[in-house]
């Protein structure tokens, strides 16, 4: 095998490879790091649910900061508040 087929061999190799790797899903970030990046309806439904539950505890510590830092310091005010976060939905 001279030079010139070595060359196209090696060029082919790695064609069919990257075809293979575009094909799976697989493709560099910008590190360069190689991640897949299939369609997975599981991990995109789980990355969804942790979405809307940072969601909820944002908007929950939000609401225990502004009770904790809030200048009216009537204890009736802070219970209807502690009673109302607890009546809320958990996910």
């Amino acid at each position: 095998m001279n030079p010139f087929e070595m060359v196209v061999a090696i060029i082919v190799i790695v064609t069919i490879g990257s075809v293979l790797k575009a094909r799976l899903g697989i493709h560099k970030d910008k590190d360069g790091n190689e991640r897949y990046h299939g369609a997975d309806p599981a991990a995109a439904a789980e990355a969804v649910r942790l979405r809307d539950e940072v969601r909820s505890l944002k908007e929950r510590v939000q609401v225990l900061e502004r009770v904790i830092t809030d200048s009216e310091t009537s204890s009736l005010r802070l219970d209807r508040e502690i009673e109302a976060l607890r009546d809320r939905k958990n996910p």
